[in-house]
């Protein structure tokens, strides 16, 4: 049974959300607070947070940035959001979400997210008791059985969906791949493209693996999309 860390401070919203979780069976822990949600995530054993994007005092965004530095990296979180703009779908992702689903929205679509979603994790945590591969690319080098990920010896942390995209392209080097390919292979249900999901976590692992001026690996390829190009 998977347990799921509501923080929701609309009562009618989370009471909905919450029973109609507990029938498929899940545990639903619930807060209206972000600060007592991160408080709660590090007592529980949740498997998934759902998260508010509009919350009193620490808002929701602020809130899913510090679950990921606190290193809670392979939890999915699902951002609710009132806000289905382009740009504030794009924050969330920024921020760390691995998903989102804007207000109003039906109870059904909610549940194959988190299908969705405890899937991935799932197989991540499958794959940690197999023989994992070993991928390389000049200097990056990842270890798919503990699922670490080095370049220049150095330890990148990455979340659970910066890893599976990174994983995408290290399996195909040089090869250009279209931003359809990326989503049905990392996301796995239907993003609304104009949310520029691909385009907001290539950035964001580009920052990751581009610190201390090291140079770019991941090129855009005008018109077609990404690919994982020799630099040397």
């Amino acid at each position: 049974m998977s347990t799921i860390l509501l923080i929701e401070d609309e009562q009618k919203v989370a009471d909905i959300i919450k029973k109609g979780l507990e029938e498929d069976g899940y545990a639903v822990v619930h807060e209206t607070d972000g600060r007592k949600g991160i408080e709660t995530l590090g007592k529980t054993s949740a498997n998934l947070v759902i998260l508010d994007i509009l919350l009193p005092g620490m808002n929701g965004l602020d809130v899913c940035k510090k679950i990921r530095e606190l290193g809670y990296n392979e939890i999915p979180i699902l951002m609710l959001t009132a806000l289905g703009s382009v740009e504030n779908v794009v924050l969330g992702l920024d921020n760390g979400a691995d998903d989102y689903l804007a207000k109003p929205f039906k109870l059904i679509e909610l549940k194959a997210r988190l299908r969705t979603l405890l899937r991935r994790t799932d197989l991540l945590d499958n794959a940690k008791f197999k023989n994992g591969d070993h991928y390389s690319f000049n200097d990056i080098h990842i270890d798919d059985y503990t699922k670490t990920v080095t370049r220049d010896n150095k330890t990148i942390n990455l979340t659970s969906t910066e890893y599976r995209l990174l994983l995408m392209f290290m399996k195909n080097p040089n090869k250009v791949l279209t931003r359809t390919d990326l989503l049905d292979e990392v996301w796995g249900i239907n993003f609304d493209i104009g949310t520029n999901v691909v385009d907001v976590y290539v950035n964001y692992i580009r920052k990751k693996l581009e610190v201390d001026g090291l140079p770019r690996v991941i090129h855009t390829v005008v018109g077609m999309g990404y690919a994982l190009k020799d630099y040397r």
